[in-house]
């Protein structure tokens, strides 16, 4: 079983390359087939899978297959949990009230 930190890990992952930041600007606008999200972004087969993967793992992206296509969109509930991370990992104050060790009372 995996560890929160590498859950946490996955989510980030997702948002660290150019290609799948492009990926998310297009799944903006609504449900994309794989075959549109290649073409849109000239990348091969092996290339946009490797990187819906990661997306898909993340939980930030939905797949769905129909037909021989899968298409793929943004995932509210993970894209809001992605939001709710990043602020509770970036807030000073959340930080303070999990490190109640000595060492780390006067640092948060």
């Amino acid at each position: 079983m995996a560890n929160i930190y590498e859950e946490q890990t996955k989510i980030f992952k997702a948002f660290c390359d150019e290609n799948r930041l492009k990926i998310l600007e297009l799944l903006r606008g609504g449900e994309k087939c794989a075959c549109i999200l290649q073409e849109q972004l000239d990348l091969g087969q092996s290339g946009l899978s490797y990187h819906m993967k990661i997306l898909v793992e993340s939980g930030i992206v939905e797949s769905q297959q129909k037909g021989k296509w899968t298409h793929y969109k943004i995932s509210e509930k993970g894209s809001a949990y992605a939001g709710i991370l990043l602020k509770e990992l970036t807030t000073p104050n959340a930080i303070a009230e999990k490190h109640t060790c000595c060492k780390h009372k006067n640092l948060f």
